[in-house]
């Protein structure tokens, strides 16, 4: 470019220089004759712009070897709407084993690996504190039990001394009342003196007073012992639950497997100090298992519940349907689960992983470009494309649509028949123009 604005300069001049020569007085002894001195401005001019253009022109085209790129035909087919994920085997379903009670591991049971049938021990804990628990509350459980039965006694024998009063009063208020009984008859027929006769009647009527009250008593005190009676049955049966639970803490010790199935990540070494709440490892049910996938989530919008994918395995193609998305995002990634439709490959383990292809959409005609690197430098927005021979390659805007692991959807700029750049457009800069060689 610089050395084509340095010729346009200094043809320029000269033809400067050349015009000048025209207000001079033109001496006889010049090489170029009059006549022939304008049309020689004029090719002198002509000259330069052709030049110029040239300059420009070589300077937004790049040359390249044909070798080192790839080309590739838009093609129209049926358009896939898939990609391509890595599923995980898991179990569909799967039990925890997580510590109830904290305390020091004991004795290991069974290892990872293992198969389990459910109620099959793991691994004992053991726990000093919960011991002594139990201890104090058998104990306190014991104190109030013989308080329960004292009580109990020393009522017993409150209710025999209150109905042996009670048999007393009633005893002295019949007595009482026959004497009055007398004394009345005896007063009325003038045989005894008034002073008998009230004695009398005060007496019978003061036995009457106390039975009474010695009745009312005797009701009142029942209630009463049968209301703390109540309570301390009510207090007994708690310490009684709570030493039940004290037990049930105990149990929990024994680590035990709650399903059938295969024992896995087990996280505990003999000494370990647990506490209440730590994840012990899991049992895997070996019945059923599922597909658990990562996707970029580019296509969180897309993913939904009742889609099918592919598994090919052993020569064998297997549908799958997504039965769950997950709704967090981690890292670019969420998870979805996958199940098998119909039929579950043989031998397949927990943990291994698979190719899978889950379909979007329906299949449709659509015109097709096969996937390149061009795609990182121009987001899709531009190709070059061959001219007929195949030697120049231009710039070319285009739309790009869906996409799959094998095609991009070309929505407009190409059609079937166009040949393409699709390698890597890092070493062209901003040339307009390929020239191939």
């Amino acid at each position: 470019m610089q050395h084509a604005e340095y010729q346009l300069t200094t043809i320029l001049a000269q033809g400067l220089a050349c015009g000048d020569t025209m207000d001079r007085k033109i001496q006889h002894t010049s090489w170029l004759p009059k006549r022939f001195r304008l049309p020689a401005l004029i090719g002198i001019t002509v000259l330069c712009l052709i030049t110029l253009s040239v300059a420009f022109t070589s300077s937004s085209t790049y040359r390249i070897a044909k070798d080192t790129v790839t080309i590739a035909e838009v093609i129209e087919a049926p358009f896939q709407d898939y990609i391509n994920v890595r599923g995980r085997v898991e179990p569909s379903y799967l039990a925890y084993l997580d510590a109830v009670e904290g305390g020091i591991v004991e004795q290991i049971v069974k290892e990872e690996g293992a198969l389990v049938q459910q109620g099959d021990t793991i691994l004992v804990l053991s726990n000093l504190n919960l011991s002594l628990n139990i201890l104090n509350s058998e104990a306190q459980l014991a104190e109030k039990a013989n308080f329960l039965r004292e009580t109990q006694i020393s009522m017993e024998q409150q209710k025999l001394v209150l109905q042996r009063d009670l048999l007393r009063l009633e005893n002295e208020l019949a007595q009482t009342k026959r004497q009055y009984d007398r004394n009345a008859s005896f007063y009325a027929d003038e045989l005894i003196a008034e002073e008998d006769f009230l004695s009398s009647k005060e007496a019978y009527e003061l036995a009457k007073k106390l039975y009474e009250l010695s009745l009312e008593r005797q009701e009142q005190d029942a209630a009463f012992r049968d209301t703390q009676i109540r309570k301390i049955q009510a207090n007994l049966t708690n310490m009684e639950r709570n030493l039940e639970l004290i037990y049930q803490r105990q149990n929990h010790l024994v680590v035990k497997a709650p399903v059938s199935g295969q024992l896995a990540n087990l996280n505990a070494v003999p000494g370990q100090s647990i506490i209440p709440g730590y994840r012990l490892g899991q049992v895997n049910v070996l019945s059923d298992f599922k597909l658990q996938a990562s996707i970029d989530e580019h296509y969180i919008d897309r993913i939904h519940q009742g889609l099918t994918a592919q598994l090919e395995r052993q020569n064998e193609t297997y549908t799958l349907n997504v039965t769950k998305v997950y709704p967090e995002v981690n890292d670019g990634q969420f998870l979805v689960d996958l199940v098998f439709e119909d039929e579950v490959p043989t031998n397949i383990r927990s943990g291994q992983t698979y190719n899978l292809s889950i379909q979007l959409s329906a299949t449709k005609q659509a015109v097709l470009l096969n996937r390149g690197a061009f795609f990182q430098s121009t987001g899709g927005r531009w190709i070059y494309r061959l001219n007929q021979d195949g030697d120049v390659a231009t710039k070319h805007p285009i739309r790009i649509g869906r996409q799959n692991p094998k095609y991009y959807e070309v929505l407009e700029g190409l059609q079937a028949g166009d040949r393409v750049l699709i390698s890597t457009y890092e070493l062209f800069g901003e040339n307009e123009k390929l020239q191939l060689d």
